[in-house]
């Protein structure tokens, strides 16, 4: 299955807007563990999270553009923009 990245900037002074929406994004990608290989949040200069970062496999970019879609995150406005692209791993590992 191919594999997609996602980049997801958080929109400036956001992190209250995460945090309130944080539970209902963990229960979403959790139920595409099978399809998930890495992903976390991106920290700013204070360390505090400012955006996310996902590599999912997805039949084609419909598929993880669906998926972002579907993202409490994006759905509650977090974002201040999302690119999602194919991704092809040539070093390092994913888990």
């Amino acid at each position: 299955m191919p594999l997609f990245a996602l980049f997801c900037v958080d929109k400036p002074n956001s992190l209250p807007l995460r945090m309130a929406t944080r539970e209902a994004h963990l229960a979403y990608v959790g139920g595409f563990r099978d399809q998930l290989r890495l992903g976390g949040p991106m920290l700013d200069d204070k360390g505090d999270m400012a955006g996310s970062i996902i590599f999912i496999e997805a039949d084609d970019l419909a598929a993880a553009q669906a998926f972002s879609t579907g993202d409490p995150y994006r759905q509650a406005g977090l974002f201040d923009h999302v690119h999602v692209t194919a991704f092809k791993p040539t070093l390092g590992t994913l888990g």
